[in-house]
């Protein structure tokens, strides 16, 4: 299975530029299966993106967005509440909480749902894409229902932290909730790409690497791949 994860290809971002190129051209990307979408913020849900995709994907995507993806003329799409499931072969995927909310126009605040994904197989690792989120007993939740290998943790676009503190972790919180998960290894994400908040890429990874080190984490949990590096899991 081809899956992508909130997957965003633009160079423009509501007026700010693109700081690193995507880790892969969207031309040499190969047929998508599935496509699991966090939430409808802009810097996530990308339609712009999604028409140029390979393949046919399924789009799996959180309840009230559905009919969105319809709209637009993606039939082949299924909504879910908090925890529920979608089998495909070999392959489930998980719907779960996030503390986060939505908006795409002034009229749809909150009409969607949010959240993050859990994805299982056979013989495969367990993998959970965090989403956006700020700190919440959710993180713990997670982890005590399902086995989780490797945690996909956003560090970024949390300053100021009094605006920013309930709807995006900063780098130390993203480490307690890597924790809070029980997974095995965290790949850190949600910076470098768009500048969208008072924090910069090197800021929130010396908060990160800091923060790991002051804690006395094993350093081989922690994953950080170069821009279009491949980590065989």
């Amino acid at each position: 299975m081809n899956i992508l994860t909130d997957p965003i290809w633009t160079k423009w971002l509501s007026g700010y530029k693109r700081l690193s190129p995507a880790g892969i051209p969207i031309e040499q990307l190969p047929p998508i299966d599935i496509v699991l979408i966090s939430h409808s913020h802009y810097d996530h849900l990308s339609f712009s993106t999604i028409k140029k995709l390979p393949g046919a994907p399924l789009f799996l995507v959180p309840s009230g967005l559905g009919k969105v993806f319809l709209r637009k003329g993606y039939g082949r799409v299924a909504e879910f509440e908090w925890w529920g499931t979608h089998r495909l072969g070999k392959l489930i995927c998980t719907f779960v909480p996030a503390q986060h909310w939505t908006k795409r126009s002034a009229l749809d605040t909150n009409t969607s749902h949010w959240g993050g994904w859990v994805i299982e197989g056979i013989d495969t690792p367990t993998i959970y894409f965090a989403g956006d989120s700020g700190y919440f007993r959710g993180f713990k939740e997670i982890g005590e229902r399902f086995l989780l290998d490797y945690t996909l943790m956003p560090i970024g676009a949390y300053a100021p932290e009094w605006f920013m503190g309930k709807q995006h972790v900063t780098p130390e919180e993203a480490i307690q909730s890597f924790l809070d998960t029980g997974a095995k290894k965290m790949f850190p994400m949600h910076y470098g790409a768009y500048m969208l908040a008072d924090d910069t890429p090197k800021e929130a990874v010396d908060r990160l690497l800091g923060e790991w080190k002051r804690q006395g984490i094993d350093q081989q949990r922690l994953l950080m791949p170069k821009l279009g590096e491949v980590r065989q899991l």
